[in-house]
């Protein structure tokens, strides 16, 4: 159950091991030997008294301003309690720990200079679950997450604060005791870091808040399109809706990737359908509305957008992108732009978007099974109508998140606002955009929720005929928590106890033990 960090094999199905299954992480011995060897380059440098920017130079603005090595302790130390100027919520911890495992990686790679021993203790505290606390407002984005980061590292010279979680999943861990990291390491027998030349610096550089938030979202992006794909189907159901637009003849036309493999997810799930049977022969309608018709097209596009945004997070996971890097097989050192979130805020923006587009038109099929005159269902699925409201308020709520959405959409990395006298005048929002697709992840998945919630009440109307080979089982699985509603009761609820299927891939699990969805 270890997890060996090299600094080029970091993977999402790895992180998703690490958080879920609180893996030990250690250090490959080439990663060491690596590590060891630049630092070696770091303290020859020191001695000759040469020019580094932040190793014996201020930071920004001040980098024409030289340090004389008796102060270099204090330079550090200076750089970390002074960046550390965030504001906000606290992250969830299991973005921290996430964060926490990105910079490990990025400084395993051997270019940053920083000691062994001082990694060893990052590594130390991800293994004994101290989890320091970062509020969530500070980075432009663009010198890296400098103050999140700096928040981290305060934690690691005994200055800032934590808490000690073993399990971090999701949000279920924020309101964990809080320690001061100090008082934390005595419980573990450790002691704080003092910073010696350059690892300040080195452990604050980088791109890991933002791309902790954006590795967590492409692990649950890539489960919530195939969820949607379910929640699809299952209204698909409910709606009697025709098949024939999810023919492959016709997908095959237009070959995009994710348009081909929602058509096949679609007829799968809906192979063996009675439903679908029992009106292919007598129904007047020649074709549905484009959120039943078009589920290939919408949701297709989505999949490759996330995929996309997936793909250049992959890249980062394994980047190194602090300042000043450090080249020991040529003996040499290189000031640089691998700080800069652009990539990073690009993917976030155009994930954003794709995510928001699966809420919009789950929303709109959730409109139509509530609406009487479009479903030809009871009136906001309830038999006793006036008496009872039935899930009326329930596409309100969806409503009010995809409105949500379509605000928090806006991109981030079109702004950009100078810092640091005008020395970083271009900033990429990074971490904004990121923050952003986050709660607009939080809303697709409660949206997806209210429409499984909806499309199983509908099909009760159907009854006694069954769903299809998938889609019968996602019904199984909602009743298993969420009996049908007979009358008014807290939709709160219901709507929780699917969501949270949805957020734990229990209903995802549950169908693919039948189909393999794509």
């Amino acid at each position: 159950m270890k997890l060996v960090i090299d600094g080029k094999s970091i993977t999402l199905e790895k992180i998703e091991k690490f958080i879920r299954e609180n893996r030990r992480v250690v250090l490959s011995n080439d990663a060491k030997k690596r590590i060891n060897r630049s630092r070696a380059l770091i303290e020859k440098w020191i001695k000759e008294d040469k020019v580094i920017y932040g190793v014996t130079t201020g930071f920004g603005e001040f980098s024409n301003v030289k340090i004389s090595e008796r102060d270099t302790e204090t330079l550090q130390r200076n750089l970390i309690v002074s960046h550390a100027a965030c504001v906000g919520e606290n992250l969830p911890p299991h973005i921290v720990k996430i964060m926490m495992l990105l910079r490990a990686n990025a400084l395993a790679r051997g270019n940053s200079g920083i000691r062994l021993s001082t990694l060893q203790h990052l590594i130390d505290m991800i293994n004994c679950n101290i989890i320091p606390i970062i509020p969530s407002q500070g980075s432009v984005g663009s010198s890296g997450d400098l103050a999140p980061l700096s928040h981290l590292v305060l934690a690691m010279i005994g200055e800032g604060d934590v808490q000690i979680i073993k399990n971090v999943v999701e949000d279920t861990a924020v309101n964990s005791k809080i320690f001061s990291s100090k008082s934390a390491f005595k419980k573990f027998d450790l002691a704080p870091v003092k910073l010696g030349a350059k690892e300040g610096l080195a452990l604050i550089n980088g791109t890991q808040m933002m791309t902790a938030f954006a590795a967590w979202i492409c692990i649950e992006a890539k489960k919530i399109i195939r969820t949607a794909d379910i929640s699809a189907a299952l209204s698909h159901e409910a709606l009697r809706g025709t098949d024939k637009a999810y023919d492959l003849r016709l997908h095959r036309l237009r070959p995009y990737a994710g348009q081909i493999s929602t058509a096949k997810n679609l007829l799968a799930l809906l192979a063996g359908s009675q439903i679908r049977s029992s009106h292919i022969h007598n129904d007047p309608r020649v074709q549905d509305s484009y959120s039943i018709r078009c589920i290939p097209q919408i949701h297709g596009a989505s999949r490759d957008a996330i995929d996309y945004a997936a793909s250049r997070i992959k890249v980062e996971l394994n980047a190194v992108t602090d300042n000043p890097l450090i080249f020991a097989d040529d003996g040499d050192h290189i000031e640089g732009g691998n700080f800069h979130g652009q990539p990073i805020a690009l993917a976030m923006d155009f994930m954003s978007i794709a995510l928001s587009e699966l809420a919009n038109v789950s929303e709109r099929r959730i409109e139509r099974m509530v609406n009487g005159s479009l479903s030809q269902l009871p009136r906001f699925l309830t038999s006793k109508g006036g008496l009872n409201s039935g899930l009326m308020i329930a596409q309100y709520t969806a409503a009010s998140l995809v409105s949500e959405n379509k605000v928090l959409a806006h991109p981030a990395s079109v702004d950009s606002i100078p810092t640091s006298a005008n020395q970083e005048d271009h900033n990429s929002m990074g971490s904004i955009a990121a923050r952003k697709c986050f709660q607009i992840l939080k809303n697709v998945q409660a949206v997806i929720a209210i429409e499984l919630l909806t499309a199983a009440q509908g099909v009760e109307f159907l009854k006694p005929l069954q769903c299809g080979l998938g889609t019968k089982k996602a019904y199984q699985s909602i009743r298993k928590v969420v009996p049908p509603l007979r009358q008014d009761r807290v939709l709160y609820k219901d709507i929780q106890k699917i969501l949270q299927l949805v957020k734990n891939g229990d209903i995802l699990r549950a169908v693919e033990r039948t189909i393999k969805l794509l």
